[in-house]
């Protein structure tokens, strides 16, 4: 199945990261704050007033966008101005 989001919508893939501490115990992601980073996997069919492109990694809004799950993985879909910055 795929996932197209409309209008001026962005599909992210929200960046897990595990932290290890200096001691080595290591932090998975589930039991921190929620991620705020993602890559672009696709831009709304409103693409013209959308400056984000695919593959780009981003930073958004902390409680933004709505959770979807397909296929065991974890996606988030939100609106572009809950988009803060392009990463690097």
């Amino acid at each position: 199945m795929k996932i197209t989001p409309l209008g001026d919508r962005v599909l992210l893939k929200p960046s897990l990261e595990e932290t290890k501490t200096t001691s080595g115990i290591i932090i998975p992601d589930t039991a921190k704050e929620k991620t705020q980073t993602g890559e672009v996997l696709a831009i709304g069919d409103d693409s013209d007033k959308i400056k984000i492109k695919k593959g780009d990694r981003v930073l958004y809004d902390k409680y933004a966008g709505t959770q979807v799950t397909l296929d065991d993985e974890e996606y988030l879909v939100v609106k572009v101005e809950d988009v803060l910055a392009v990463i690097g």
